[in-house]
């Protein structure tokens, strides 16, 4: 491998992490504040959104939106992507307006400054534990009674084997958008795995492609329809990876 390769990516990997620290320090006193009460969520949302941009922005990416669906600002959404690398928390809180909680792993809360806010305002899930996974469906209740959209990547974790195109998706989103009534909302991210992925000697600065899909009702749907619409969602997001890498 070129050792100036290797140069480049080490004080870029070290770069991600010095922009995720550089506005949470700033911004440290009114994200506090903002997660003290449940009203003051909104505001930490609008910051989070800074702070997305700002990482996207110094790592030199920029991201193209194409929208078959506008987010009515006043209903809840179910929102599901494709998961493929740890921008893709950056790039859903840029491209989606609307105030949402991330439902996530509860190891991310271990990540330094990052974790302190990540336990405070997302769900947190230990997949090993049905306990957790049962408390997750109270939460989400709340948060929606709030006026609060969810968003889950359906593949539970980003497979090891970057081989893999798109991961089966597991039930929960699709459980909790049934039980609520409320739509999901496809995402596809086509270019999070080439530009920035779990291998650490990868990556380069350049485009992420967004695709935010037609909204799935789950109106009049049932427990027995999950299936159906999990695979039809999957579908979605799996013909969209397609034409991405085929331009």
């Amino acid at each position: 491998m070129n050792g100036i390769k290797i140069i480049f990516w080490t004080l870029w990997r070290i770069w991600f992490y010095v922009l995720m620290a550089i506005p949470i320090l700033i911004m440290f006193p009114f994200l506090v504040a903002s997660i003290l009460t449940e009203k003051g969520y909104p505001y930490f949302f609008k910051m989070a959104r800074i702070w997305a941009k700002f990482i996207l922005f110094g790592m030199g990416f920029y991201y193209k939106i194409n929208k078959n669906q506008k987010l009515e600002t006043d209903k809840s959404y179910m929102i599901v992507a494709n998961h493929t690398s740890m921008v893709d928390i950056m790039l859903m809180l840029a491209v989606v307006k609307n105030p949402f909680v991330f439902v996530g792993k509860q190891e991310l809360a271990k990540i330094p400054l990052f974790g302190f806010f990540y336990k405070r305002t997302c769900i947190l899930v230990d997949r090993g534990c049905s306990k957790s996974r049962m408390e997750v469906f109270n939460q989400a209740q709340k948060r929606i009674n709030r006026g609060l959209s969810v968003c889950i990547f359906p593949e539970g974790g980003v497979p090891n084997d970057e081989s893999i195109v798109l991961d089966t998706f597991k039930d929960g989103a699709f459980r909790l958008a049934i039980e609520h009534q409320i739509p999901i909302v496809p995402i596809t991210f086509g270019d999070n795995k080439k530009r920035f992925s779990y291998t650490f000697f990868s990556g380069s600065p350049g485009i992420m492609r967004v695709k935010i899909h037609s909204q799935v009702d789950t109106i009049s749907k049932t427990g027995t329809d999950r299936k159906a619409i999990r695979e039809n969602v999957r579908d979605i997001v799996y013909a969209q990876l397609m034409t991405f890498n085929a331009n």
